[in-house]
């Protein structure tokens, strides 16, 4: 018996946002994700005292609901300029205070100024961080390989953003899982005047049935429980030992198109008729 891992209720496509920073523009940007049904994560610098983002802390919980929060370093230094020291305080730091203040366990991460190595990742690692966003893109649309240097598909001002999106809704193939993971900086739509490109592809992507849409703490969970359940020798039963419900699909033995999605749900075993 063979299954393909498909996202949840059987989906093979998702679509993530990632935006860095806190800034006040945020309030603009999860106004357009709310409005379209897309979902992202909000990487936060707590440490950054500015007045008006002080303020806009104080909101963080109500105006990032039903999205991610996330460590960005509690003042965004380049931290492959650090002593491991400096660096472990400053993610620390960061998920401390982003926990206080939002009251949820904080678990991811993006590169301050994308600078990063293998020694950095292992300090999040041991830090509790189970993924971290870096800078340069893929211009694909395929799964990470590495959650601790997850990179981006592309940023929201790449010119090949649009026909990316279009591949992603066009796609067909259900024996493939596809992502798109979308990274930027709210304020860069004030500053560059293109508040457009979002929103128009915020609209075309948006209303999707075969397209699960998530934040990037979701999408990491999501698939290290999918990658941890358990078959028996013949593959007709399958345990989930996870808390998270896992989604597959039976291949067929006809080719590559599949049918029959199956549940598995947290912490149960399930046999495939």
């Amino acid at each position: 018996m063979l299954t393909y891992i498909t996202f949840p209720e059987g989906r093979f496509k998702a679509l993530t946002m990632s935006y860095d920073d806190g800034r006040t523009q945020d309030r603009r940007l999860v106004e357009l994700f709310n409005k379209y049904g897309i979902r992202g994560t909000f990487h936060l610098n707590s440490g950054w005292m500015d007045p008006e983002l002080v303020e806009m802390r104080k909101e963080a919980v109500s105006l990032y609901e039903g999205h991610e929060i996330a460590t960005h370093s509690l003042t965004h230094p380049t931290l492959t300029r650090l002593s491991d020291t400096a660096v472990a305080y400053e993610i620390l730091e960061d998920r401390r205070n982003l926990e206080k203040l939002t009251g949820r366990i904080i678990r991811g991460h993006s590169y301050p100024n994308g600078a990063y190595n293998e020694n950095i990742k292992r300090i999040l690692n041991s830090l509790g961080i189970v993924y971290a966003r870096v800078v340069s893109p893929t211009l694909d649309l395929e799964l990470p390989e590495d959650y601790l240097e997850w990179h981006p598909t592309c940023h929201h001002s790449d010119p090949a953003l649009m026909d990316l999106a279009k591949k992603l809704v066009e796609f067909d193939r259900a024996q493939y899982l596809k992502l798109l993971y979308v990274w930027g900086h709210s304020y860069e739509f004030d500053r560059d005047d293109n508040w457009n490109i979002i929103e128009n592809f915020c609209e075309y992507v948006s209303g999707h049935e075969d397209i699960w849409y998530a934040t990037n703490i979701e999408i990491a969970d999501y698939m290290s429980a999918a990658r941890s359940i358990i078959y028996s020798a013949d593959g007709s039963l399958v345990y989930n030992p996870c808390a998270i419900d896992v989604w597959i699909r039976k291949v067929s033995g006809e080719g590559p198109e599949m049918s029959d999605v199956v549940r598995v749900p947290a912490g149960q075993t399930v046999r495939i008729k």
